[in-house]
């Protein structure tokens, strides 16, 4: 009985040391690409709230999740910027569509798309709606390309629907609401 016990404690020491702190004061596990995560906090020009997206880095690339409320009726683009910056009136701030394969923009177009392109959100009648997608290849942080880069990015909803093909936004109307992606 008493190797088992002194077994057990081993087992339960060796799987603490895995759980280790860093430097700063973050499980070292949880810093890994595989398991990294981030958060989106969407507001319009005034400030007022529109939503929430969250990202998961996943082994194929980022699954994306994205809620938004108080919109207008229709479908909406959505698409990754290459800024962290959301300044109001327009969030012009937040730079192009993040494209760092180069391609171009939209599915439909025959030599798209690229990692900003994301499907266009349904907002119902009651003024929400929600969309879950996976961004393939794409990582928060590593890589080559990561989405959090030296100056961050942004997760933009434009006022009228992605038509997946035309170059640079695909004809998706201004930037309704805006927000940086940060890590959870």
């Amino acid at each position: 009985m008493r190797k088992l016990v002194l077994g057990a404690a081993v087992v339960i020491g060796l799987g603490a040391s895995g759980c280790a702190m860093n430097g700063s004061g973050v499980a070292a596990e949880r810093g890994s690409a595989a398991e990294a995560s981030a958060k989106v906090a969407l507001m319009d020009a005034s400030g007022a709230p529109k939503g929430m997206a969250t990202l998961r880095q996943g082994p194929g690339g980022l699954m994306l999740t994205v809620s938004a409320m108080g919109m207008t009726p229709g479908p909406k683009g959505i698409h990754f910027h290459t800024t962290g910056r959301c300044d109001a009136p327009d969030f012009t701030t937040a730079g192009g569509h993040w494209n760092p394969t180069a391609m171009k923009h939209g599915k439909d177009s025959g030599v798209g798309p690229h990692s900003g392109d994301l499907p266009n959100i349904e907002i119902g009648s009651d003024g929400t709606g929600r969309v879950e997608t996976m961004v393939p290849g794409a990582t928060l942080t590593g890589g080559a390309s990561p989405l959090m880069d030296a100056d961050g990015a942004a997760l933009i909803i434009h006022a009228a629907a992605d038509d997946y093909r035309t170059d640079p936004s695909g004809n998706s109307g201004a930037r309704l609401a805006c927000g940086v992606v940060t890590a959870a």
